[in-house]
């Protein structure tokens, strides 16, 4: 596993405020990250896509006191936009009882509803930190020669595949369901198709300026 170095970035975001929420897209390592930091508190984690797991908030006011002497990690917590102002109630409840800071971890992508959710809840008592791509300065010292981050891209499933053929199968799947599952959340209504065929020509414009003459005649 790969160390982040947004990491730090999150442990001390929960020493300052009541809430941290994550950003960042799909697959970028959020998740991971997140469990990372569970490690070293106590915690519970929870996957709001998971039924069990948002059966286990049927009365979340109740579960959450329950665990008010714990880190609470939300994931994907844009699925559950009404559970903001009851992080809000418990944030103030535990402010009055002396628990000021690192109650919620919070982990959803950079959506403008998220962002509008809990700006408007959570004013005053959140944190918002993005984790990014993979970056030089995380990969491992021996694919610094490699270029591997340069062909594979910065996502870690992408970046760390066996082979360059299961990374591009990835990467091919990861783009189809961003087109015809995210995007359409967002409240676009252009085809998936065209906007496939929209980045592909963003793509090669993009590596017809950017890639280095002797890489273009290596790939054809």
């Amino acid at each position: 596993m790969l160390e982040r170095n947004t990491l730090p970035s999150v442990i001390r975001g929960l020493s300052r405020q009541a809430a941290v929420v994550l950003l960042g897209p799909r697959q970028v390592g959020k998740t991971t990250l997140a469990l990372e930091v569970a490690k070293t508190q106590p915690s519970v984690y929870l996957d709001l896509e998971s039924p069990s797991d948002r059966n286990k908030l049927s009365d979340p006011e109740l579960y959450l006191e329950s665990h008010q002497d714990k880190l609470v990690i939300l994931d994907e917590i844009h699925r559950f936009p009404e559970l903001f102002e009851i992080l809000r109630g418990s944030i103030d409840r535990g402010r009055r009882q002396g628990r000021k800071t690192g109650r919620f971890l919070l982990l959803g992508s950079a959506s403008m509803e998220l962002l509008r959710q809990s700006g408007e809840s959570l004013a005053g008592r959140v944190s918002y930190i993005e984790l990014p791509v993979l970056n030089l300065l995380e990969i491992r010292p021996q694919d610094m020669q490699e270029e591997a981050l340069w062909v594979r891209g910065g996502f870690p499933e992408s970046y760390l595949a066996t082979d360059e053929a299961m990374s591009f199968s990835w990467r091919v799947d990861l783009l189809r369901t961003y087109l015809e599952r995210d995007i359409p959340q967002f409240g676009s209504r252009i085809p998936a198709a065209m906007l496939r065929r929209f980045w592909t020509m963003l793509a090669h414009a993009q590596g017809a300026c950017s890639t280095p003459p002797s890489w273009r005649a290596a790939w054809g």
